[in-house]
């Protein structure tokens, strides 16, 4: 029987996630026909070749258009020291470093719930000098939050805190969990997509509810229900389930420590968001020295939602590798690699 192998030594996030499954055979065609679905959000979608620490990979980018940015990859806001700048009825935090990624943080981010969906928003060139990418993440934090960081460190996920600042409706406010489920519902996809894609979204609210200490019906996804972040979970669902193979090995999922900035303020990593999805499905963390968040909330829930057993063979034949690049700057490239595996005597 075929395995699905994902290796989670330096993070993962929404669109590490997409980018793996991609190089390692899901099919780009049908991808695109999914998130067609959807194209009048204000986004476009580059799947590109990229080199992470000399590494070839292939790397995810949710590009948004001016009214939809958010900033999801603004180091110096999730790491550097901010300032606090005016924006109408919303005062924010943001800081003057290279923008990575920001948090859209204002539902379950706050005090966080985020939803890393750190990986698209803005276009970088890359190359072997340049290790980075961005948008690592499925950004994904609900949450607003920041991240004490090592600009050093090469960062590689996409978070999806809420710590974007759009001037759209749902921005300000937030999308709820039936919000998103009738997008996917009205989107041309399989039914093993869609049931996944929802159970993501559907742990994700959870483990906010928990942090917040509120019904998972009035939790609000800002950076998550933004439209990047619903990008990377839907196209992560399609990815997962065009390749077909239901048995998930996760051996462990390394994370950083310290602390990242939210909207409501600094909050420790490994985020709340993460620690209450990898206590609820028993996921097999391992906290390293490293500075910096490594696993956004979307990552996690992906992984909860797929991940049948935290054991590899002891013997394996490799079938096929794939290599996902994630966008934050940290000294440790961020790559997510995938194999399809068969056990061997």
């Amino acid at each position: 029987m075929k395995s699905l192998y994902f290796e989670c030594e330096t993070g993962i996030s929404g669109d590490m996630i997409v980018a793996s499954l991609l190089d390692l055979g899901a099919d780009e065609a049908v991808l695109r026909k999914v998130l067609a679905g959807i194209q009048n959000e204000g986004f476009e979608i580059k799947i590109s070749r990229v080199l992470k620490a000399g590494l070839d990979c292939c790397d995810f980018n949710v590009i948004l258009d001016k009214e939809h940015e958010n900033h999801d990859h603004d180091m110096a806001y999730l790491y550097g020291h901010e300032e606090i700048h005016s924006h109408g009825e919303h005062d924010h935090e943001h800081s003057h470093a290279k923008h990575e990624h920001a948090h859209d943080h204002n539902h379950e981010n706050h005090e966080h719930e985020h939803l890393h969906s750190h990986e698209h928003t803005h276009e970088h060139n890359h190359d072997e000098n340049s290790n980075h990418s961005h948008e690592n993440h499925d950004h994904d934090h609900d949450f607003e939050h920041t991240h004490g960081h090592n600009h050093d460190e090469n960062h590689e996920h996409e978070h999806s805190y809420d710590h974007t600042h759009d001037h759209n409706h749902h921005h300000h406010h937030g999308r709820n969990l039936s919000d998103i489920e009738a997008i996917i519902n009205r989107l041309e996809m399989t039914e093993g997509a869609r049931s996944l894609a929802v159970k993501i979204f559907e742990i994700l609210a959870s483990a906010e509810a928990k942090a917040h200490n509120k019904p998972i019906e009035e939790v609000h996804f800002h950076e998550v229900g933004a439209i990047d972040s619903i990008v990377d979970i839907v196209s992560a669902a399609v990815c997962f389930d065009n390749l077909g193979i239901q048995d998930v090995i996760v051996k462990r999922m390394k994370e950083g420590q310290g602390s990242v900035r939210c909207q409501h303020g600094i909050i420790p990593v490994p985020v709340p968001a993460v620690v209450n999805i990898a206590q609820a499905y028993g996921l097999p963390l391992s906290i390293t020295e490293r500075q910096g968040e490594y696993i956004t909330p979307t990552g996690a829930a992906f992984i909860a939602a797929v991940m049948t057993s935290k054991k590899l063979p002891e013997c394996m034949m490799i079938e096929k590798v794939g290599m996902g690049a994630g966008k934050r700057d940290y000294a440790q490239p961020g790559i997510l690699r995938t194999m399809i595996i068969e056990a061997s005597e």
